[in-house]
């Protein structure tokens, strides 16, 4: 994968927040879908600067005649050529086979489900923005065409971050092997290593399971969740280029040289 392709799907990733807006303490939203105003006002609520949404509303003005399942903690939707599904006690969307990260999960408010704006919007294909002025938020998605896993997701991208990231975090939580994810790509995206996940992942003396050997085992299924939320945007380690234990690494190059980040679970990250 080239450095352009990561770029945008970082960018792409990234969610409609507010620092100060009237609608901030509404329960209620104005929203417009392609341009046309909905007839009532859509539940919804800002969270951690977060403009989230109830789902149905949008998506039957986008096909009246989507239908929605609820089984097993899990709501499957069908909206035009948009199969949805959306995992009410996890962090992430599946949609057409693809996966998007949701930070602060899914919110369910007096039996309502509320997902992040801008999530639900690039699920159908377009984006979603506040209208200031209008005190509206608009959500434009034209033909609503979501390019599918299967053609999105390039088959040895996800196969070496999945490896790498159950090699080095398998054990951690999802967050984890995120940000496990994110030094590889942000590493591709820097003139400072190669330009490709696999050349990334096996530039000499650069990663320990590539030199153990524990880079060849399987990977569980969150890791490559992880390698595919990734490839769709998911960031938690910000700009990251270098992740350490540092109960293992005390006082390693990357801490003493570089910028700290952040730490989740056993792994500090550094810039």
């Amino acid at each position: 994968m080239q450095k352009k392709t990561l770029c945008v799907a970082l960018c792409l990733a990234i969610c409609l927040t507010l620092s100060s807006h009237a609608a901030a303490s509404s329960s209620t939203f104005r929203v417009a879908v392609d341009g046309v105003a909905l007839e009532t006002e859509v539940p919804g609520e800002i969270y951690n600067q977060v403009t989230y949404v109830h789902y149905w509303p949008i998506l039957e003005a986008f096909d009246p005649n989507a239908t929605a399942t609820w089984k097993d903690g899990m709501i499957s939707v069908q909206a035009g050529q948009l199969a949805l599904t959306i995992h009410i006690n996890a962090k992430y969307l599946e949609a057409n086979g693809r996966y998007f990260y949701l930070p602060n999960g899914v919110l369910m408010r007096d039996g309502l489900c509320l997902l992040p704006a801008t999530t639900l919007a690039r699920v159908l294909g377009g984006t979603a923005w506040w209208d200031k002025g209008a005190n509206i938020l608009k959500i434009n998605v034209g033909e609503g065409t979501l390019l599918p896993g299967s053609s999105y997701y390039n088959a040895d991208s996800v196969r070496w971050l999945s490896h790498i990231i159950y090699a080095e975090s398998g054990n951690q939580p999802l967050e984890g092997k995120i940000a496990v994810s994110n030094v590889i790509l942000n590493r591709v995206s820097s003139p400072a290593f190669p330009n490709t996940i696999y050349d990334v992942i096996f530039q000499r003396n650069q990663f320990t399971p590539v030199s153990n050997g524990s880079i060849n085992a399987t990977p569980n299924s969150e890791s490559v969740l992880a390698a595919k939320l990734c490839l769709d945007g998911a960031n938690t380690a910000g700009n990251a280029l270098f992740f350490i234990n540092p109960n293992t690494s005390p006082n390693s190059w990357a801490a003493r040289n570089r910028s700290y980040v952040t730490t989740i679970g056993a792994h500090a990250f550094f810039a």
